[in-house]
């Protein structure tokens, strides 16, 4: 006791410098996972032939955190992907790049940053370039404008939608997929104990959308327009509304729906889900379960969550979610309906496993 009052100010400074460091030996910190994804496609033609498609993908992600200051951080995703039936190999891209500030009932970000819009994805599930701002409590609003990448999509499209050549699922060979579109939107989202629920709007300018046509007749030359009667349209605006209930810890029940008032085709989408369970993937043993009814108008849904659904289809998806290990998940869904214009079969299997660290 003798010794600590004596050297009190010397053992102050020392703990000063000592919490200093350990506050900054994590500065900057990284987390990610390794999954691996196989898909299996079936789509059937006015023939009554099937078309069937097969990917076998992995990613492997790095997602790195850096603080600046107390209430400012960096963050990143950089992901490498590749497949296993070719054997393939991409270099590691950059994939988002943000600072985020965090207030009190006040989130900033800017950057290229995740787009996930509040109706569980119908619209938006990927990125874009420019700045968010969330504020409230149980209330919330996000307000987000800036640049999104060609607003049809056309990766997806490219992917899953060939097995649809027969409808006007098929966008044509050679479309300028270039233009780069203004984005705005608005999020307000109400989060209670039982109930949830909110709404959005969403507003796009792209060239992209007069070049979306179609191949009605499958001679491989495009006949009409596929987003607007005029063929005239270059924007679209995006309404959307959400409402969840939740019994207890374990079961809720939601839905989500939008509409895109400028399209005349495909030009709504949505959802009805019940989710069972909650798995965790730090919790060994631990697992959920969901059956939904979905309908994915592809002019409504620009850049959904097609994980489980096809793009331009509605039906019954099911899925299951299962901590194998400690941070080792494996996740299953299906899905089996039919194509909107057409009417014909559309089927898909979906499987991931997943390594966290």
């Amino acid at each position: 006791d003798k010794l600590a009052a004596e050297f009190s100010d010397e053992l102050n400074n020392l703990g000063v410098r000592v919490a200093n460091l350990e506050k900054h030996a994590d500065n900057v910190k990284f987390t990610g996972k390794l999954e691996y994804t196989y898909t299996s496609t079936r789509a059937e033609e006015s023939n009554g032939k099937t078309n069937k498609k097969n990917l076998d993908e992995y990613v492997f992600r790095l997602e790195p955190t850096a603080e600046v200051n107390d209430h400012w951080d960096v963050h990143a995703r950089l992901d490498g992907t590749g497949t296993m039936d070719g054997d393939t190999t991409d270099n590691v891209k950059l994939k988002r790049a943000w600072a985020q500030g965090n207030y009190k009932n006040l989130t900033v970000k800017l950057g290229k940053q995740e787009l996930y819009t509040n109706e569980h994805g119908l619209v938006f599930d990927e990125t874009f370039s420019g700045a968010a701002v969330t504020f409230g409590n149980q209330l919330k609003a996000t307000l987000m404008a800036g640049r999104i990448g060609d607003p049809m999509n056309r990766n997806v499209w490219q992917k899953e939608d060939k097995l649809l050549s027969d409808s006007r699922n098929s966008i044509a060979a050679g479309a300028n997929g270039n233009d780069t579109a203004n984005f705005q939107g608005i999020n307000l989202q109400y989060e209670g104990t039982k109930f949830d629920g909110g709404l959005g709007y969403y507003h796009l300018n792209s060239d992209n959308f007069k070049t979306l046509t179609a191949d009605n007749n499958g001679d491989g030359v495009p006949d009409s327009s596929y987003y607007s009667n005029d063929n005239d349209e270059d924007s679209a605006d995006i309404w959307s509304a959400n409402l969840g209930y939740r019994f207890d810890a374990k079961n809720r029940l939601w839905g989500s729906y939008a509409n895109n008032s400028k399209a005349d085709y495909q030009d709504n989408a949505w959802q009805v889900e019940y989710d069972y369970g909650n798995c965790v993937p730090a919790n060994k043993g631990s697992w959920s379960a969901y059956a939904a009814y979905r309908r994915m108008g592809q002019n409504a849904s620009l850049f959904g969550t097609y994980d489980g659904v096809l793009k331009g289809a509605k039906g019954v998806e099911v899925g299951v979610s299962y901590a194998l290990f400690k941070n080792v998940g494996l996740l299953a869904k299906y899905f089996n309906g039919d194509q909107i214009d057409n009417g014909k079969d559309a089927e898909k299997l979906f499987g991931r496993v997943e390594f966290f660290f």
